[in-house]
């Protein structure tokens, strides 16, 4: 058996399960994988990205001073003087 029969196969029986596994339905199931693998077939694939560096963990890092520093204060405005009381 090829891969490319192999692939049609496992499409195949996913279809027939996330169908509630009816019975009869062979031929179409073996229809749409066929489809579904010469779909993959033509798609091009994407390059894997490269394994990122481990790194230490974030308690050893430095820390930001930009983040450590407090954020400024905001001036409050004068509070207004009651009106005497009648």
């Amino acid at each position: 058996m090829s891969k490319e029969d192999k692939r049609i196969r496992e499409l195949a029986h996913q279809i027939w399960e996330s169908e509630g596994k009816p019975d009869g339905a062979h031929d179409r199931h073996w229809e749409m994988a066929r489809k579904l693998a010469e779909a993959e077939a033509l798609t091009p694939s994407k390059p894997k990205p490269a394994a990122k560096p481990k790194t230490a963990p974030k308690a050893a890092a430095k820390p930001n001073p930009v983040a450590a520093k407090p954020a400024p204060k905001k001036p409050t405005a004068p509070k207004k003087p009651k009106p005497p009381a009648p």
